[in-house]
């Protein structure tokens, strides 16, 4: 093959690799690191409000309260709150003055409880505190009301976790027991042996009961 043929042939193969830059469209700027943020987020503050309205939906959370007797001002412990479903109801219930510790053995699920809480924009009346498995973590004399969602019978030693945690009650104040209906015999016993007696009881849905405690007069 002759030398203009070879330079021929490496013109076109050029000018075809020049036609094919020059028609290729510029690639899309990066989206700004904040909007990549934006959408990230949005969809675990949906997922957060699914689950919400799910467990309302199920769990009937409005009678949890109506039976713990809250008032504007009271002070609570969330005891297991976990992600905060039903810690949200009680920063609701206690109103702008009051006051709930939520507690957990896990410190990840607070964060989760965190977020909630500031999307149901009750962040400034929640504090999370993680605990040890097997003790309340609670201030003496210092709780209107302490509250157990599904979380007694983890208790290595029900009697002696609620006989605990009745110290730190205030005068007047209550224990509130809410788990599933097969848990209920163990729950009462173990409050009995603690030293609580029996206020008030309900079966607010089929698969739970709430049982509210008050300590025993010596």
């Amino acid at each position: 093959m002759s030398g203009s043929v070879h330079r021929l042939i490496w013109l076109a193969a050029t000018g075809a690799a020049l036609l094919i830059a020059c028609d290729r469209s510029p690639a899309p700027a990066p989206a700004p690191v904040t909007a990549r943020i934006d959408a990230a987020t949005a969809p675990a503050d949906s997922t957060l409000a699914d689950e919400q309205a799910r467990f309302d939906r199920e769990r009937r959370p409005e009678l949890v309260i109506a039976a713990m007797n809250l008032t504007d001002g009271s002070v609570v412990a969330d005891v297991g709150a976990g992600t905060g479903q039903l810690t949200v109801h009680v920063a609701r219930a206690v109103g702008a003055t009051g006051r709930v510790v939520a507690t957990d053995i896990d410190a990840s699920v607070l964060e989760l409880l965190r977020q909630r809480a500031t999307v149901a924009k009750v962040a400034d009346r929640v504090t999370t505190r993680v605990v040890a498995a097997d003790e309340p973590g609670l201030e003496a004399a210092s709780y209107d009301a302490i509250l157990l969602s599904e979380v007694d019978h983890y208790f290595a030693d029900r009697e002696r976790w609620l006989a605990a945690a009745s110290t730190s009650l205030r005068p007047g104040g209550r224990i509130v027991i809410t788990n599933r209906i097969h848990h209920r015999p163990g729950s009462v016993a173990a409050a009995s042996k603690a030293g609580l007696r029996l206020v008030s009881e309900s079966t607010p849905i089929p698969s739970h009961f709430i049982a509210v405690f008050a300590p025993a007069p010596r």
